[in-house]
């Protein structure tokens, strides 16, 4: 009697694989604002915020958006903050 294992088949892995490949090449991505060594993020510059907002108005994860922790941080507070003060909606 054969017991299934729990996990993937060899047949499952290469398909994945030849999927991603198919993808093209992986782009890493990169926080913005490390690499324009920007000073200071403002809560006021809403156009800059608003693109780190889906159309729900829930917050990008820094895995979608490419920042670094700090600065993934920075944002949150900054568009709740936004938020609080009626710049940008809650809900879209």
């Amino acid at each position: 009697m054969k017991v299934k294992t729990r996990g993937f088949d060899k047949d499952k892995k290469k398909l994945l694989k030849k999927k991603r490949d198919a993808l093209g090449p992986v782009r890493k991505r990169f926080c913005r604002f490390c690499a324009d060594k920007l000073g200071s993020i403002d809560y006021k510059d809403i156009k800059r915020l608003g693109v780190f907002i889906t159309e729900k108005g829930k917050i990008n994860s820094s895995r979608f958006s490419g920042n670094c922790a700090k600065h993934q941080r920075i944002i949150r507070e900054l568009i709740n903050k936004a938020r609080f003060l009626s710049l940008i909606p809650y809900v879209r």
